[in-house]
């Protein structure tokens, strides 16, 4: 291994990933990536357990029917149900779901190429680490020649 350059047998994930996307595949690779990390979130979580529990008066009511004077009229109206079971049910799932997949696989794809990397790199140190110890023990064998001959 050469002075000039210690760390030539270090390689960078982005070297393995290959060609960056261009144009609209950048695009879409960057907004999965911003909308799966936002989506990921405690407040995303927050945000959809509100959105589920505006739905659950308008279904105690349909249950429990003694329950329906104590909830506005407007809580429980189908046309809010409605709503709610469009968003949670066409929107989340059809749109929100493969945008995560897409995003997933981009980040599948950055922590794969950082692992090969990390994998090369690891294999040159321990080959290294290797040659090192050979190195070692031919010296030690070296050292014991010659104080062999010089405790003559």
């Amino acid at each position: 291994m050469g002075n000039n350059d210690p760390n030539k047998h270090v390689i960078h994930p982005s070297e393995l990933i290959g060609t960056a996307p261009r144009g609209m595949a950048r695009f879409n690779n960057a907004l999965a990536l911003k909308i799966t990390n936002s989506v990921g979130t405690m407040w995303s979580a927050y945000l959809f357990a509100l959105l589920a529990f505006v739905s659950l008066p308008a279904t105690l009511s349909l249950v429990i029917p003694a329950l329906k004077p104590h909830f506005p009229t407007w809580l429980i109206s189908i046309s809010l149900i409605s709503l709610i079971a469009w968003v949670a049910q066409t929107f989340l799932q059809l749109v929100l779901l493969p945008i995560i997949m897409v995003g997933q696989n981009v980040i599948q794809g950055k922590q794969e190429a950082k692992a090969e990397a990390d994998h090369k790199t690891l294999t040159y140190l321990a080959n290294l680490q290797e040659e090192q110890m050979v190195e070692l023990k031919n010296q030690a064998e070296i050292l014991a020649v010659i104080k062999k001959h010089l405790s003559k």
